[in-house]
């Protein structure tokens, strides 16, 4: 089992920047990838970025391409999410996610709000 705790969520004004975290725990705790993805009430989870664990390719939604950084620290077993020049629209629950056995994101945390005021 898996367990994925996030943290680093909270209020910002537009403009300005926060940074996610999130430790994965589990007794043989192995990944193929780490991502975030997030969502807004009454709207599906929408896919923010993503991390291969073997390697340093990363991948992003158009809508924060330029504006965040997904990395990693395999030491810690971390993933970072730096999100720079926020906007309003990026307000939602944040989940982070992993894909432990190469066929898709199979753990989720329990998520983190960012809010973002205009």
């Amino acid at each position: 089992q898996v367990q994925l705790v996030e943290s680093g969520g909270g209020l910002v004004q537009a403009g300005g920047s926060l940074r996610l975290s999130c430790a994965a725990s589990g007794r043989t705790f192995s990944s193929y990838a780490m991502g975030w993805f997030r969502q807004v009430p009454g709207k599906e989870r929408e896919f923010v970025a993503a991390i291969s664990w073997k390697s340093d390719n990363t991948h992003y939604a158009d809508s924060v391409k330029g504006r965040f950084t997904i990395s990693k620290d395999i030491s810690k077993n971390t993933v970072y999410l730096q999100m720079n020049r926020l906007k309003p629209d990026d307000t939602a629950v944040y989940y982070c996610v992993t894909d432990s056995r190469g066929g898709g994101y199979d753990f989720w945390g329990q998520g983190t709000q960012v809010t973002v005021s205009s």
